[in-house]
């Protein structure tokens, strides 16, 4: 490899949102990382914050991977995950550092499968390019009105499967929320809810027990990541399905959820956990443990892993989309999303569109 090169952006929501954790997100934070090999073949891969913090991962890339990965063999990819994952292990073993590091490693597989004339759901296997996708909204502050106008407004861009958050000072409001919106949408309608690891595990089962009649898909980070104890009773105690792992940043934290059976529904991130190479590896772990794979954030990344992974399940097309800034944003079709035939990832960012939230960077 010859060059790593990286930019940093705060991007703008156009609609400043709220979650019960992060509080206000008016802007969402946004490394790209671009890779050139020395044939002249390039790549492309991204991560993200919210709010804040990801500058660091851009420091990371370029005082840190860069020089690693620099001089090696592109195509030997695994090979140079574990490079960029012992570099920066006793600094890290997760958060940041897997942050960084999926950033790099994305744009390698991009590179690879560009280079091979490929898109990366055919590069990876292909299962079916036809992925099952719910809206996730971010809209815990949301008027109720306006909560049901914004699921008017996904079912018009051909969503057939929502999210909505939870986690209410008063839990007996997120009640009545989720009682509004399943009238709304009907009987049948797929409906997930999430909690941003608001609640104790007691808390959790309390107010799983009091949403197990609206028939929903799924209760997400009822508690904090860490307690996989508590995320073991919510399941059996609560009486709905659970999804977690957007805030497990390694193949081993997943490892243990599952063996603890705290998750229904894994959910890694590609830009946290270590990239498409971990993302991968979680998949066929939930595959081999029987349970169907989800995902969190950067859907037009994530269509093509969701795309070769024969346990998948829903995939979010999150809150912090990127269309604005692309070429060619991912499609979605009567509740599919479409993974394109584009080679590698297929993603062409509007650089110039996002120069003006630029903060710093060494691509030229």
């Amino acid at each position: 490899m010859a060059t790593v090169s990286t930019d940093f952006y705060q991007v703008p929501l156009p609609v400043v949102l709220t979650d019960s954790t992060h509080g206000v997100i008016p802007h969402f934070e946004l490394v790209t990382v671009r890779v050139e090999d020395s044939d002249g073949a390039t790549g492309l891969g991204y991560t993200y914050a919210v709010n804040s913090g990801a500058e660091a991962f851009a420091v990371l890339v370029d005082r840190y991977l860069a020089p690693v990965v620099t001089g090696e063999d592109v195509d030997r990819t695994e090979h140079v995950w574990q490079r960029m994952w012992w570099a920066l292990h006793y600094a890290g073993r997760g958060g940041h550092a897997t942050s960084a590091i999926s950033a790099v490693d994305i744009a390698l597989w991009d590179l690879r499968a560009r280079r091979a004339g490929q898109p990366l759901w055919r590069f990876f296997g292909g299962y079916d390019p036809r992925v099952p996708v719910y809206a996730g909204g971010i809209d815990l502050d949301f008027p109720v009105e306006q909560l049901l106008e914004q699921a008017d407004r996904f079912r018009e861009h051909g969503f057939r499967a929502i999210k909505m958050k939870v986690g209410r000072a008063d839990w007996r409001e997120d009640v009545e929320r989720v009682r509004r919106m399943r009238e709304h949408l009907g009987d049948g309608f797929p409906l997930m809810v999430d909690a941003n690891m608001k609640w104790s595990a007691d808390q959790a089962v309390k107010v799983a027990r009091a949403l197990a009649g609206f028939d929903l898909v799924w209760l997400e980070e009822p508690v904090i990541p860490d307690d996989v104890a508590g995320h073991v009773r919510v399941l059996r105690d609560g009486g709905l399905p659970v999804a977690a792992g957007e805030n497990l940043h390694t193949l081993y934290e997943f490892r243990h959820v599952m063996e603890a059976g705290a998750v229904t529904f894994p959910e890694p991130d590609v830009c946290n956990v270590g990239g498409m190479t971990v993302f991968r590896k979680v998949a066929a772990l939930a595959e081999a443990h029987n349970l169907p794979v989800t995902s969190h954030g950067a859907h037009d990344l994530t269509v093509h892993l969701m795309a070769a992974a024969p346990n998948r399940t829903y995939m979010e097309a999150h809150g912090f989309g990127l269309e604005a800034y692309l070429a060619e944003p991912m499609r979605v079709e009567d509740g599919v999303a479409v993974a394109p035939e584009r080679p590698g990832h297929g993603l062409e960012f509007d650089f110039d569109a996002l120069r003006p939230h630029r903060i710093g960077g060494t691509a030229a």
